[in-house]
């Protein structure tokens, strides 16, 4: 079966919002392991940046996203944004 195009995009698209989640989630619990050490200000602002680029890379996926992706893209974003809302504390 020969693959259209808009699927490799629709793919692509979901696997960078994927990676993108999988890097905030890491960025954000590297931060509260970090949360009363000094390096704490670097580590949130690290993990922001993080949240916010991932943030991005969900939105664009959700643009083509097929059902099944919509689903799990939609999860990404609640968890993106239980993120923000504790850095932003």
């Amino acid at each position: 079966m020969k693959k259209f195009p808009y699927n490799k995009d629709k793919q692509q698209s979901f696997q960078a919002a994927q990676q993108g989640h999988k890097e905030a989630v890491d960025a954000y619990e590297q931060a509260n392991e970090a949360k009363n050490d000094a390096s704490y200000g670097h580590e949130a602002k690290q993990a922001i940046g993080e949240v916010n680029e991932a943030s991005q890379q969900i939105e664009n996926a959700l643009e083509n996203a097929s059902e099944t992706q919509r689903q799990r893209l939609t999860e990404f974003q609640q968890d993106i944004k239980d993120m923000e809302n504790n850095l932003n504390q």
